[in-house]
């Protein structure tokens, strides 16, 4: 194909991602899914993973694990933020794994002052979000509103401030 043809040719269609209103915790799992997949295919340099404590989330699934091992690339950056990692390293063993391996790429803290629920389920990018707005029953909102993005960003900064650092990639013992 000559220089003329690529540049002629339609650009790839974006990763479809869900958008508005969903409800049900397999509609989480799925979006999770298509999220941290688009970031892979679409290489989104910044990265935010926020939850209570990730419990539900499918990140101990190879697929999951394989498109974050996508993603992974200089460069990038991903924020986890949890009110406790416990159950993470728990139920994920894989995700636990990936984290050391990455840990360069990876910056986690903890807010455990918040009170169950407070923290937002989420996952923000420059480009789409997604925010779980009632973990008891599962109703979220998935987005490329930019007025959301930046609303949604501001409270997690306000939200990482609040942290300190956690969920270390490896433990020290003697």
């Amino acid at each position: 194909m000559s220089d003329a043809e690529a540049r002629d040719s339609p650009a790839p269609d974006p990763v479809e991602l869900p958008e508005g209103r969903l409800v049900g915790r397999v509609a989480f799992a799925d979006a999770v899914r298509q999220g941290i997949g688009a970031a892979a295919s679409q290489a989104w340099p910044m990265l935010w993973l926020v939850d209570d404590d990730f419990a539900d989330w499918p990140l101990g699934e190879r697929s999951v694990i394989a498109a974050l091992n996508a993603w992974a690339q200089r460069g990038r950056r991903m924020r986890l933020l949890a009110r406790d990692f416990s159950a993470l390293r728990t139920l994920h063993p894989r995700f636990t794994a990936w984290r050391t391996t990455w840990a360069h790429l990876i910056e986690a803290h903890a807010v455990p002052q918040a009170s169950p629920h407070e923290l937002p389920g989420v996952i923000w990018t420059a480009d789409w979000t997604l925010e779980r707005l009632d973990p008891v029953r599962c109703s979220l909102v998935a987005s490329r509103a930019p007025e959301r993005r930046v609303a949604l960003h501001e409270r997690l900064d306000e939200w990482w401030m609040k942290g300190r650092p956690a969920f270390a990639p490896t433990t020290l013992g003697l």
